[in-house]
């Protein structure tokens, strides 16, 4: 991959990248489903969803409703467990000059470990991001993200079994994000993206039963981009790790808000689902930013942000 003299180049905790877009995990599948409308090659990496050390089934229906101004999910990390990836779908993202990173999720510390050494013997993985708002089982379900101990443990026991680039999806189901930050990068991590999404549910009030059959779910799009951009700026402020940004983002234009917050890449997700094309457009937007503006490189503008 030529990433040399290019204004859009990045390293990503030592991932290079030939622009800052990637794909948000759990909205591109394992990449595949839209190689059909987006040329994977253009893309700065490709992050597929949760892999988890066994198959997982996933929540039962209804699972998945639109709200205003986003969306609510209750999936479950459906997945073909991390053997059924590296035998079924990794070999096809081989064949594709971008970077592959793999979402990982586990409800011990144990599963964790297990997902992340197979990956890390797989050929084509080219880092590894963390979910840490999975449920802890060893510590009665609470989850790894809300807890900087419990995150500091996970990623320094992971960062230990792995010569992958690791990076940490921080929750922002928290008190103080940035206590968490803290917390990962001193274990270890070489790069976070936030944010993960916001924890809601949602009422029918004629049954006055809950629209998910989980009661509750993740809310991503648009209607949590403020909440984004300004944990982004937060945790910006704090840690000296890159971040990526995500949370809302359906254009170029959202884009690069989470650059000048302190983002140095940016994650396309929702977005995906009602335009498969969006993480292309957002690379293209900001190519024709940084050229109206005589901008050299995508790097003066992370963390920008002018505050009187």
């Amino acid at each position: 991959m030529d990433t040399q003299n290019s204004p859009l180049n990045v390293n990503i905790g030592g991932i290079r990248m030939r622009n800052p877009v990637m794909t948000a995990s759990g909205t591109f599948g394992y990449g595949s489903e839209y190689a059909n409308f987006v040329d994977l090659n253009r893309l700065g990496a490709v992050v597929v969803k949760g892999v988890t050390s066994v198959p997982w089934q996933g929540n039962p229906m209804n699972r998945i409703m639109e709200t205003s101004s986003g969306m609510l999910n209750a999936i479950g990390l459906q997945n073909v467990g991390v053997d059924g990836f590296i035998k079924e779908k990794l070999p096809y993202l081989r064949d594709f000059d971008v970077p592959v990173i793999v979402n990982v999720c586990g409800k011990t510390v144990a599963e964790y470990l297990i997902v992340v050494e197979k990956l890390s013997e797989a050929e084509g993985v080219a880092g590894v991001e963390l979910n840490i708002s999975c449920p802890n089982l060893d510590c009665g379900g609470m989850s790894f993200g809300v807890d900087p101990t419990l995150a500091h443990q996970l990623v320094k026991e992971v960062k230990a079994k792995t010569h992958l680039p690791l990076l940490v999806k921080l929750s922002p189901n928290v008190t103080d994000i940035t206590v968490i930050a803290r917390a990962v990068e001193d274990a270890g991590a070489d790069a976070l993206s936030a944010i993960n999404t916001l924890l809601g549910m949602a009422i029918n009030a004629e049954t006055r039963k809950p629209e998910l059959a989980n009661v509750t779910g993740g809310l991503s799009g648009p209607a949590i981009k403020p909440v984004a951009l300004r944990l982004v700026w937060e945790v910006y402020k704090n840690v000296s790790i890159p971040i990526i940004g995500m949370g809302g983002i359906m254009s170029a234009t959202d884009a690069l808000e989470f650059f000048i917050a302190g983002a140095s890449a940016v994650a396309v997700g929702t977005a995906n689902f009602v335009n498969p094309k969006a993480s292309m457009e957002v690379v293209e937007g900001i190519q024709t930013y940084l050229e109206k503006t005589d901008m050299r490189s995508i790097k003066a503008l992370v963390g920008s942000l002018q505050v009187d």
